[in-house]
C-alpha cells in the first residue's frame, strides 16, 4: 500500500543521510566548495581589518593588489579607479569626514560570474555614519560593496555602489 511504501522510502533516506554524516565523503566539488569557504572567511577578515582601519582613517592598503581596480558610484569619477587615487580620495575624504559604522557587518559569500559557484569573493551591505567635522552634520549612507581576491588574498577587484555624491551634498 502506499502509506507503507512512503514509510519505507523515508526510513530509508533518513538512513542514507545519516550514513552520508558519519562517512568520509570528499569528492572534488565537497573539497572546491570547502576550500572557497575557507578562503571566504579568511577575506571576510581581511576585509574587517579594512573596514576597521577606515573608519580610524588608518586603511592598510597592502591588503590590496598592486593591480586593484575600484570602480564606484561617485558622479563624475573615471570608469575605474587605481589604489593611487583611492589614497588620494581617502586623504581628502578623512580630511573632511569622519565615519562610524552602524553595526556588526555581515558578510556574504560570493560566487563566481560566469560558473554560479562559491569563488571566496565577499559581498555586503552595511550602512556608515558620515560626519562632516566642520559643522557636524551626519548622514547615514546604505552601502552595498564586493571585494574580489587574489590567490596571495589580496583584493584585485572592489565595487560599491551607493549614493555617496548627494548624500555628502546633504551635509555641506
Amino acid at each position: 500500500n502506499m502509506k507503507n511504501l512512503f514509510y519505507l522510502l523515508t526510513v530509508l533516506l533518513i538512513l542514507v543521510s545519516c550514513d552520508m554524516k558519519e562517512s568520509n565523503h570528499e569528492c572534488a566539488s565537497c573539497a572546491k566548495s570547502a576550500e572557497a569557504k575557507t578562503t571566504f572567511e579568511n577575506n571576510s577578515k581581511t576585509m574587517q581589518l579594512l573596514f576597521e582601519g577606515y573608519a580610524n582613517e588608518s586603511v592598510d592598503y597592502s591588503k590590496f593588489a598592486d593591480d586593484v581596480v575600484f570602480r564606484g558610484t561617485l558622479l563624475g569619477s573615471a570608469d575605474s579607479l587605481g589604489l593611487d587615487e583611492i589614497k588620494g580620495i581617502h586623504k581628502e575624504f578623512f580630511a573632511k569626514y569622519d565615519v562610524k559604522h552602524m553595526a556588526p557587518f555581515k558578510y556574504l559569500q560570493g560566487v563566481n560570474a560566469e560558473t554560479g559557484k562559491a569563488d571566496g569573493s565577499v559581498r555586503m551591505y552595511y550602512a556608515m555614519q558620515v560626519t562632516n567635522t566642520a559643522n557636524a552634520k551626519s548622514v547615514i549612507v546604505p552601502i552595498y560593496e564586493s571585494f574580489d581576491f587574489n590567490d596571495e588574498g589580496k583584493a584585485f577587484f572592489v565595487q560599491w555602489y551607493c549614493d555617496w555624491t548627494a548624500s555628502l551634498a546633504s551635509i555641506e
